[in-house]
């Protein structure tokens, strides 16, 4: 068989590679909207306090007996309200430590029941994901969250649909992480915390999905170095309730400006 001649083949060959850059930067769309926090390409989602005096502390992976505990202990100590994104499986684990959060103030979020990538499962998968987280919070402390947050902040083209449908108010993303799943040492962990500003939505991990007793002690001390900080430089502590208006936040002093960084000192609440 003959073959075309190289001239009459490049229509065709121009043709092909139009279709596959179409088709790369739809994947490359894709993956954007499913990884970036502040993609909207899949929903709307929260991530901001609204607020520029204002510093909404959220928890994922939790409850954790190993670390949870003392966290509360410290956000009581600062007069802290903060969210906590739940994982349904360690809530069957942990029922009093979860009553504990709700019995504290704190805003109680679904993180799914096993923390799956959502990404890859259909919508009668996502929606049994979170009804069953829902249905081992509501078991424990009598009521159903009404945010909730994407395990690894994957999203995908079924969730924001499967969360109206489920009732919730809305998905909640970040502004501000402190990568505390590569836990390094004490003064990296600080350093990443310096970049917080007002109307952050900071993402920390009180748990380990792998596991319950995930070793997250970094992450509480350094919270132990800035939440004072934070707390003098005139910052109010919000929930994700406080930012829907379900609630008044907490006060904070009057602003000063000076937010230069005091000495590190040995955390009380590290445990080290």
């Amino acid at each position: 068989m003959a073959l075309p001649h190289i001239g009459a083949a490049v229509p065709l060959l121009r043709e092909f590679a139009g279709a596959a850059a179409v088709l790369a930067a739809g994947a490359g769309a894709t993956a954007w909207g499913a990884l970036v926090p502040r993609a909207q390409l899949f929903g709307r989602t929260i991530r901001h306090t609204g607020k520029p005096g204002t510093l909404a502390l959220t928890f994922d992976d939790g409850p954790n007996p190993a670390l949870t505990p003392r966290l509360l202990r410290l956000l009581e100590e600062h007069h802290v309200r903060a969210t906590f994104f739940l994982i349904g499986r360690f809530v069957r684990e942990c029922p009093s430590l979860v009553a504990e959060i709700a019995a504290q103030g704190h805003t109680i979020g679904n993180h799914t029941y096993t923390h799956p990538r959502l990404f890859w499962m259909t919508p009668a998968q996502i929606a049994d994901e979170l009804a069953r987280c829902q249905d081992a919070i509501h078991q424990v402390c009598g009521q159903r969250p009404v945010w909730m947050r994407p395990p690894f902040g994957i999203r995908g083209p079924h969730l924001s649909l499967v969360v109206r449908r489920a009732g919730f108010r809305g998905v909640v993303m970040w502004s501000r992480w402190a990568r505390d799943w590569k836990p390094k040492h004490i003064a990296t962990m600080v350093e990443r915390l310096r970049r917080v500003r007002g109307g952050d939505v900071l993402l920390l991990h009180d748990g380990d999905h792998r596991h319950l007793r995930g070793d997250r002690h970094l992450t509480l001390a350094a919270l132990d170095y800035w939440l004072p900080m934070w707390k003098n430089a005139g910052l109010g502590f919000v929930t994700l309730d406080d930012i829907a208006g379900r609630r008044a936040p907490v006060s904070a002093p009057p602003l000063q400006k000076d937010l230069a960084p005091a000495p590190l000192r040995k955390s009380s609440a590290s445990g080290e």
